[in-house]
């Protein structure tokens, strides 16, 4: 049990007149040795009720300490918490705006493969025309090659000896 500050006063006025005894009567060996004993006492009375009352201030200020710590604590994990869900609202972004560039690539490349398709057909188309433009030579090449095989053959029979 912690002693009061009143106890703490009477042990000091005790020991105050033990001094005072010890001074008057310097002949009583037992007084001063009691009075020195109870100075004592009384010094470690005060140091002790006011390392109490400093001990209760601190534990007064600890209190609203460990308070703010605590919030400090929950205010960290809420920052931590505010930076994840940045994070994840960029990487959110980021993803749907791949996403939507990827949908535009298979559109492009969907655009592509129709294009070599039509660019393979232009091919065929070119090649076809180029054939048609023989195919409509040939009767004309035909109707010379009849003609001078005609020629041939008629001026033949007018050079041969029959």
């Amino acid at each position: 049990m912690q002693p009061t500050a009143a106890q703490c006063n009477t042990l000091q006025r005790t020991a105050t007149r033990c001094t005072t005894l010890h001074q008057t009567a310097p002949n009583c060996k037992h007084t001063a040795a009691h009075c020195s004993a109870l100075q004592h006492t009384a010094m470690h009375c005060n140091t002790l009720h006011h390392t109490t009352l400093h001990y209760n201030a601190l534990q007064q200020i600890a209190t609203p300490c460990n308070a703010l710590q605590h919030i400090a604590t929950h205010c960290n994990a809420l920052k931590h918490t505010a930076t994840c869900c940045n994070t994840l609202q960029r990487t959110t972004t980021h993803r749907d705006t791949l996403q939507c560039n990827a949908t535009r690539c298979n559109a492009l490349q969907c655009t592509a493969t129709h294009c070599n398709a039509l660019q393979c057909t232009a091919t065929h188309c070119n090649t076809l025309q180029h054939t048609a433009t023989h195919c409509n030579t040939l009767p004309r090449t035909a109707t010379l090659y009849n003609t001078l095989q005609h020629a041939v053959t008629h001026s033949c029979r007018l050079t041969s000896p029959h």
